[in-house]
């Protein structure tokens, strides 16, 4: 690769990540009537096996690319994201969407911490700065009121396990097919999902409003998204992505107020506002 070719990737991956941020965001408020009609693991069972499903008849050669050690370390992040989103979804229904939203977004504060003992990464001042700035932010966004609780607790780990996510793929992506890796992390999210529908068994989507916000979900919000976040962490640290990523809490809040009709509040535009600065601080600086 040439030296233009790797400063143009180096820049693209920052917007390239934000663009996920989007969709997740979008996601976010598409998916709350739809969750409301299915059960989330059955939701979730659902929206995983059809990217996947997806991105095989797209490109069935990736299934020659499953080198078993591509398999277990995609795996391995797989079964991180996976597990991320069942203790969510069980904090969620213990506990309110504002206060989940922003113990969630405190993985931006623990993939540092763990990018600097797992990966040894350098932390800088500057970085950390940002990552106050933006959790800040989040709190002003997301809390309405506040308790302690199981739901807040099983909220936590899921951030934990977020966090854990964003640093696997830092460490295995590079160097691998960004497309392979995406098609086991979410054949992983898909198989634990289907083992936490066991309990009540598994139903499809009721109607076609369900079915819509499936394929959205699957195309869009998984599969091309996790593409784009394998690809990207092969071109920048852990603790910018967590940064970057932030940035679905603003979507969520932004299309809530033009799609589902929810009012904006100053603590909320202020919140948003700051986790939008440190976004682009960090991306717009490069890390010392």
């Amino acid at each position: 690769m040439s030296t233009k070719q790797h400063q143009w990737k180096l820049q693209m991956a920052p917007w390239a990540l934000l663009t996920v941020s989007m969709a997740w965001g979008l996601a976010f408020v598409i998916m709350k009537d739809a969750i409301q009609r299915q059960s989330v693991n059955n939701f979730l069972f659902t929206r995983f096996s059809l990217a996947v499903i997806v991105m095989v008849l797209i490109r069935p050669q990736v299934l020659k690319l499953m080198t078993r050690e591509l398999v277990m370390r995609a795996g391995a992040a797989g079964l991180f994201l996976g597990s991320g989103y069942i203790f969510q979804t069980l904090g969620l229904a213990r506990t309110g969407a504002a206060i989940t939203g922003f113990i969630t977004g405190l993985y931006i504060v623990l993939t540092p911490l763990f990018a600097s003992i797992i990966l040894r990464q350098r932390v800088s001042r500057f970085t950390w700065i940002c990552i106050v700035i933006a959790t800040i932010g989040l709190g002003l966004l997301s809390i309405q009121g506040w308790s302690v609780g199981l739901g807040e607790l099983l909220t936590f780990i899921s951030a934990i396990l977020f966090a854990l996510h964003i640093i696997a793929l830092s460490k295995w992506s590079s160097g691998r097919d960004a497309y392979a890796m995406t098609v086991v992390q979410l054949a992983m999210c898909a198989l634990i999902a289907g083992i936490a529908s066991i309990p009540s068994g598994y139903s499809p989507p009721p109607d076609f409003g369900v079915w819509s916000v499936v394929v959205f979900t699957s195309v869009f919000a998984t599969a091309i998204a996790f593409i784009v976040q394998t690809w990207s962490q092969a071109h920048m640290s852990a603790t910018k992505v967590a940064v970057i990523l932030t940035m679905e809490v603003v979507f969520a809040a932004l299309f809530a107020i033009i799609f589902g009709g929810e009012s904006l509040t100053i603590q909320s535009s202020i919140g948003g506002l700051i986790v939008v600065t440190a976004m682009y601080l960090i991306v717009m600086r490069e890390e010392k």
